[in-house]
């Protein structure tokens, strides 16, 4: 069996964090998200794998040609929707077929349920349907999807995962894949709707810190640095090559630390905390519940919490994070959202600095005893 996996697009609701990265090559656990979608096919014998990219196409084809599988990658030249990135793979489909987006985590039992029942999709009931399409079921088929309705006539959403036959494309005429299974739906065809086991997606920068917890504990323990003999490592925690451990410094998995890190001494690694490569942590600094992307230095006696970093950010000593909620204008919407900060890539934060429930853009520079809360800072700005 083939599967098409979709990433193409962006992700501008997950900015600022996708400026330099498609969403679906985020880390999640140190590992794009892309990764776990390609993991759960192969668990089930599927490795016939085609990857439609675009934006940024060139770091998801480096990172796909150094994985042991082999993948087929098609171009979508420009980033027209779902429905224009399925036809871009049009030609290398022969047969019965698996749509997945790239940039959402599915587990490997979700996918044995649905791909041999051609002409089906996985639905899940989520908290906050109107940001997804809302699916209308009778007798366990799919009746109707209503895309991202303001008042949702369910709890019961897509997850973009469907198994389809190539009748689908004489469907597709509008750029939206979900615009082509309702044309489906409306000649005769039966599209049958199956839970998901478990099934998650970012809408904002925040939801990376839930998906990160699920997959944490998933994570299997090894270490492969150094640790001081006066370090503490208990529960499930991974620590890369080359890095250092510091003494007196305590960490509580499930924790993912990678490689060539420097970390202590006397720091304090909470649980559902992810460290990338290379990241330095100086002194009596405590980081719970977390993602710390590559290249990043925190300085001493600081505290982060529910937050995710870019890569190359540094922030000096005394920074504090707070997870506060908040209601955040985010590209024109007023968005309510709890959580410690989120930083984007090559951002300089001076010492004493507090933020809370804040969006910090790419290449900003945030002066000194700063206090920011439920504040969304655009790029290449100077917080005084």
């Amino acid at each position: 069996m083939q599967a098409v996996i979709l990433a193409a697009g962006e992700g501008r609701r997950v900015r600022p964090l996708t400026r330099s990265r498609p969403k679906a090559m985020i880390p999640v656990a140190n590992r794009p998200i892309i990764e776990y979608v390609i993991e759960a096919l192969v668990k089930n014998g599927i490795r016939d794998i085609i990857v439609v990219v675009g934006y940024r196409k060139e770091q998801v084809t480096r990172y796909l040609n150094q994985m042991d599988i082999p993948v087929d990658v098609v171009v979508q030249n420009k980033q027209l929707g779902t429905g224009h990135a399925l036809l871009s793979a049009e030609s290398k489909i022969h047969d019965n077929f698996l749509v997945l987006p790239g940039d959402n985590y599915i587990d490997p039992s979700s996918i044995a349920r649905i791909k041999d029942i051609p002409n089906a999709m996985l639905v899940k009931e989520h908290q906050n349907p109107s940001n997804f399409g809302v699916v209308m079921l009778h007798e366990d088929h799919v009746t109707n999807i209503v895309e991202k309705p303001a008042h949702a006539p369910s709890f019961m959403v897509s997850t973009g995962i469907y198994s389809l036959t190539r009748e689908v494309f004489g469907h597709i005429r509008e750029n939206n894949l979900t615009d082509a299974i309702s044309s489906l739906i409306k000649s005769g065809v039966k599209i049958q709707g199956i839970p998901a086991d478990d099934w998650q997606d970012a809408i904002f920068a925040w939801d990376l810190l839930k998906m990160n917890r699920r997959l944490l504990p998933t994570i299997s323990p090894s270490r492969d640095g150094s640790a001081s003999r006066q370090t503490i490592i208990q529960g499930a925690v991974r620590i890369g090559k080359g890095t250092t451990i510091g003494p007196n410094t305590v960490i509580t998995g499930p924790v993912v630390i990678g490689n060539d890190c420097v970390i202590g001494p006397n720091c304090c690694i909470l649980p559902n905390t992810s460290i990338g490569s290379r990241v330095k942590i100086e002194p009596f600094t405590i980081i719970g519940e977390s993602i710390i992307m590559d290249d990043t230095v925190i300085g001493s006696h600081s505290r982060i919490i529910d937050t995710v970093t870019g890569e190359r950010c540094i922030l000096a000593d005394h920074t504090s994070t707070w997870t506060t909620s908040g209601i955040l204008d985010f590209e024109g919407l007023a968005v309510r959202s709890e959580f410690g900060a989120i930083l984007g890539d090559s951002i300089t934060c001076g010492p004493f600095s507090i933020m809370k429930n804040s969006m910090i853009g790419n290449s900003v520079t945030i002066e000194g005893r700063a206090s920011l809360s439920s504040r969304y800072i655009p790029d290449n700005s100077t917080v005084i």
